[in-house]
């Protein structure tokens, strides 16, 4: 048992009458426990004045209650006499035991001095007499500068101080109330704050349980990013493989081909080589005849115009190897080209793997103030002053200088990017097929049918400025500081994910900068949208 819990327990087990454990104690009829000779010394005193009362609560009785004794309790006092009174309980010694340590029950701060239950017996009762649990820091409970008992409670300083100290120093003016009384409502404060901590508590589980969803939310996307980044480099790494073998098999049947005739024209070479050789040894046998006659009829017997064919043989020999020469034998360009026309697709692959998407602007919603580019992925503006007549069942913008994709997102995962750079005004987002055609609340971002990002350029007297928001039904949010971007957005990619609801805007920058997500549950298919207040806008393929 610790020190605290020993004294806690020593407090219900002892009398407040004499403030030690209780001796034989008795029970009033209100319920208040004293000892029998305490009790009754009371009662004596009373006698004669009309009424009894418990020095307890004050419960007033016409007649001298009986006092049955309360057995339990007194057994429960006397059991934990012993264990209260051990050296090991708190270390501090009555002090006026001087030939036989006693350990202290009680210390009085007024005496400072600590007291066994014997010589408490005979301790003074008068309240300036404040005993405690046994204590050696007597001095922490005196004012160091009058050397009085902190006995009351500064509520401005929040402070315990002397009755000096209210009364003519530093507290004097000051609302002041007693130790006790202070301690009483701050036991009452602390109730309160111990009522309400208990719901803080279950508000801050909350929070964490709601946080450790959202982790475990983050880990279950990182490791299915993960999985899926692994798996798209595990098939790039082998269509590569797969472009090398190929590229490299290419390489050697050019070689082959190349290589081939070559190998035939050495050998057929190395063979005119050895018979060129013995025709010279023979030769230079006989040129070392020194007969006349003998030489000519040799040379007549065997028929040949030696000089002649191996003059003809020469000039046959470099018509062959000019023949054999090619001036793209093993080009480099050739070789490159199968190269980079290979990565290419690799990398369209990849992307359309990644969801990237060929974005074609639909010329049949397009305002009459944009002009779109032949292969639909740009748009220019270019204002008209001409009054422009719509039919009911046109698909055109009427107002605003806008136009949607013809294709459309009803599932997945989709991402495309826009060349903002020539435009100073501009919106890029999505909408429905169902948006209106008509009036100011067709701006994409004006109504409850798109979602956009608009930037606008600002001037002022020092410089100019860009304002970026994002925009959905007619509310836009910021995205800024106050005195606007010091560089416009150059290029921007919009990011899509139907079933998970979700739609994101980056800045393409170095690096790549998120700019604003929407969250909403998508009803219709999503067409990409674009307005172009100035210049023109292109997708990026």
């Amino acid at each position: 048992m610790s020190v605290m819990a020993a004294a806690d327990v020593r407090d219900e087990l002892s009398c407040s009458i004499c403030l030690i454990l209780y001796t034989e104690p008795v029970m009033l009829p209100c319920g208040h426990n004293f000892c029998q000779g305490c009790i009754e010394k009371v009662l004596d005193t009373q006698e004669g004045s009309g009424a009894y009362s418990c020095p307890e609560c004050r419960q007033e009785y016409e007649e001298r209650p009986a006092l049955p004794r309360n057995r339990t309790l007194g057994n429960i006092a006397e059991r934990f006499r012993p264990t209260e009174t051990q050296l090991g309980e708190t270390g501090i010694f009555c002090t006026y035991c001087v030939l036989s340590p006693v350990p202290a029950a009680k210390s009085c701060l007024l005496c400072e001095a600590s007291l066994c239950d014997t010589h408490l017996r005979g301790h003074s009762q008068s309240h300036k007499h404040i005993l405690t649990a046994p204590t050696r820091s007597f001095g922490e409970r005196k004012c160091p500068q009058h050397d009085e008992l902190l006995n009351y409670y500064c509520l401005k300083d929040s402070v315990c101080i002397c009755q000096c100290c209210g009364c003519f120093g530093d507290h004097k003016g000051h609302n002041v109330e007693s130790l006790n009384k202070a301690f009483d409502n701050k036991k009452i404060q602390l109730r309160q704050v111990l009522e309400k901590l208990p719901i803080k508590r279950e508000e801050t589980e909350r929070r964490v349980q709601r946080l450790q969803e959202r982790r475990r939310e983050v880990e279950e996307k990182a490791a299915g990013e993960t999985e899926r980044v692994t798996a798209l480099f595990r098939d790039i790494r082998e269509q590569l493989e797969a472009l090398e073998m190929r590229l490299l098999s290419d390489i050697s049947s050019h070689k082959e081909k190349i290589s081939l005739p070559l190998t035939n024209l050495i050998r057929e070479l190395e063979i005119k080589k050895k018979k060129l050789g013995e025709k010279m040894r023979h030769i230079e046998e006989l040129c070392n005849m020194g007969d006349p006659f003998s030489l000519l009829k040799k040379m007549e017997s065997e028929g040949a115009d030696i000089w002649e064919a191996d003059c003809r043989d020469i000039v046959g020999q470099e018509s062959d190897d000019e023949m054999l020469r090619d001036a793209n034998d093993m080009d480099e360009v050739l070789i490159m080209d199968p190269i980079y026309r290979g990565l290419q697709d690799i990398v369209t692959g990849t992307k359309k793997g990644l969801g990237n998407e060929s974005i074609i602007m639909d010329t049949n919603t397009a305002s009459m103030n944009l002009t779109i580019s032949t292969d639909g992925k740009s748009a220019s503006y270019s204002r008209s002053n001409s009054i422009q007549v719509y039919s009911k069942k046109s698909q055109k913008f009427q107002v605003c200088a806008q136009v949607l994709s013809t294709g459309s997102f009803n599932k997945g995962r989709h991402y495309w990017d826009v060349d903002c750079s020539k435009s100073a005004e501009w919106r890029v987002g999505v909408a429905y097929p169902s948006i209106e055609r008509g009036g100011n609340n067709s701006l994409i971002g004006n109504n409850s049918k798109s979602w956009a990002v608009a930037h606008k350029t600002f001037l002022s007297f020092f410089m100019d400025g860009y304002i970026v928001s994002a925009a959905h039904d007619g509310k836009k949010n910021s995205l800024s500081d106050p005195h606007g971007r010091s560089e416009p957005i150059k290029q921007i990619r919009v990011y899509l994910d139907y079933e998970a609801g979700r739609l994101s805007f980056y800045e393409l920058s170095e690096p790549i900068r998120h700019l604003h997500t929407f969250t909403a549950t998508f009803t219709e298919p999503l067409h990409a949208a674009f307005y172009v207040g100035e210049e023109s806008l292109t997708v990026i393929d």
